[in-house]
């Protein structure tokens, strides 16, 4: 009976134990199927957010890249409307830079028409005073009829005498108020020539008037194009990506001339010796202090290859030597740029300038005008951006300059 008593009891431990067994194995696998719907769920919300978030970084590269774009278009045009309101600058500045010259010249004109106009003033009150004397003195020799004086037979020694004086005196008469009405018609004419002068002078301060107010207006509209320009504001990768371009084209360019200058030389001879043999002896075509200088950093890892001196806005540049004029227009990053060949490979560069008096294949000598200091290609303040090539390559301009 004991026995079958333990035997029952133990049965029951092991079911009990078998019910909590698969009680346990049940709550597990319900908890660890939930747990594993939950992780799936949430990958699934995780995958759709990260799918959302690429999508909103595949837009917003979209849209960087059309600002990227609008924005180059606009600079673009932005810089081709200021390279336009250069070039009516530079028309408006060489046409006052030649009213100017030629006002100079007229008043020349005019103060030596006033001197000779005075000298001939004086010299018919002297010719007048002369021709005075000579009728005093016919008049106080007596008045003789002539007549008479050959019909006299009585003193024909006398009467020979007296008509051989009155044909000396007549003859001198003569020949004075010839001159008096030479130095009258001169006189005359100067006068005339002083008034046409009077009036053209008149009319060039006039025509300098209207030209300094075409001048300033197109100042303006130049500052309000580089204001737009400046509020489209470049990375320094963008900014040094831009000056690497202007560079390289510069570069082409002065190497087509160059070409282009070798094979005139073999054409005909130019008589352009270089400057090899003038180092430390010629002068800046400006005088300024240098605000950059040869081999200071620009931007990144460029450096400058020339010197930018400052000068005030309309200053005269001088050729540093003679030579050729082989480039007289704009180019892009430098604005108004004049290059002049000096033979043997040598050239020297001007840029930035307000206005260009010389056009290509104009023949200049040492220190003769070439262009007008300005701020052309976008520059904020005037001055000369000058460089020395030979063979292509930049050379430290204060080798030769001083």
């Amino acid at each position: 009976m004991i026995k079958r008593t333990f035997v029952v009891v133990k049965h029951n431990q092991y079911k009990k134990r078998l019910v909590v067994l698969i009680a346990c194995t049940a709550v597990s696998f319900f908890y660890s199927d939930g747990y594993a719907k939950q992780t799936e769920k949430m990958t699934e919300n995780k995958s759709q957010q990260t799918s959302k978030n690429l999508d909103k970084v595949h837009q917003e590269i979209k849209n960087q890249k059309k600002n990227i774009a609008l924005t180059s278009k606009k600079r673009k045009q932005l810089e081709s409307q200021l390279k336009n309101d250069e070039l009516a600058i530079a028309k408006a500045a060489k046409a006052t830079n030649q009213t100017n010259n030629e006002l100079i010249l007229s008043k020349n004109k005019i103060k030596q028409l006033t001197q000779q106009k005075a000298q001939l003033l004086k010299q018919k009150k002297q010719q007048q005073d002369l021709l005075a004397q000579q009728l005093r003195a016919a008049y106080s020799s007596g008045n003789h009829d002539y007549l008479k004086l050959i019909l006299n037979q009585k003193k024909p020694a006398s009467v020979q005498r007296t008509l051989t004086y009155y044909q000396y005196f007549n003859q001198a008469r003569i020949t004075e108020i010839t001159k008096f009405e030479t130095t009258v018609k001169q006189l005359t004419q100067v006068t005339l020539e002083q008034q046409e002068q009077t009036a053209k002078l008149t009319q060039l301060k006039q025509q300098q008037t209207s030209q300094k107010q075409q001048l300033s207006n197109s100042s303006k509209a130049r500052k309000s194009t580089l204001k737009k320009l400046n509020k489209q504001l470049l990375t320094n990768q963008q900014k040094l990506n831009k000056l690497e371009f202007e560079e390289e084209n510069l570069a082409i360019e002065l190497s087509r001339l160059e070409k282009l200058s070798r094979q005139e030389q073999k054409i005909k001879t130019l008589n352009l010796t270089g400057l090899n043999s003038l180092k430390h002896q010629l002068n800046w075509p400006i005088k300024g202090r240098l605000f950059k200088r040869f081999g200071n950093r620009k931007q990144g890892s460029l450096k400058w290859k020339g010197v930018l001196i400052n000068a005030p806005v309309g200053t005269e540049i001088k050729s540093i030597h003679n030579g050729k004029v082989l480039f007289s227009d704009w180019l892009n990053g430098y604005g108004l740029v004049i290059v002049v060949d000096h033979g043997d490979g040598y050239m020297s560069l001007y840029g930035h300038n307000q206005a260009l008096l010389k056009n290509v294949g104009d023949r200049v000598e040492t220190g003769e005008p070439l262009a007008l200091v300005g701020q052309s290609g976008g520059q904020s303040r005037s001055g000369l951006y000058f460089e020395i090539r030979h063979d292509g390559k930049t050379v430290n301009p204060k080798i030769w300059c001083q």
